[in-house]
């Protein structure tokens, strides 16, 4: 456990403050299209970035696409 005594203050810092940042980004932007904004949320807060990634995937895309679809 020596490991994780070597890390900075500031890195921890830093890391707090990417997953705090993610899941309020998340959570407003799935709140604002109604797609379970506390999930989205709350799995923000667990790691940088594979949710952000997912998110985009199956959720903005697909709603993209949708909205290109039906303007043509």
């Amino acid at each position: 456990m020596n490991e994780l005594q070597d890390v900075p203050l500031w890195i921890w810092i830093v890391v707090a403050i990417c997953l705090f940042l993610q899941g309020n980004l998340l959570f407003r932007d799935a709140r604002r299209r109604g797609k379970k904004a506390w999930f989205w949320g709350l799995w923000g807060i667990t790691g940088v970035p594979t949710p952000t990634v997912v998110y985009l995937l199956f959720v903005i895309l697909p709603e993209s696409k949708r909205r290109r679809a039906n303007r043509k």
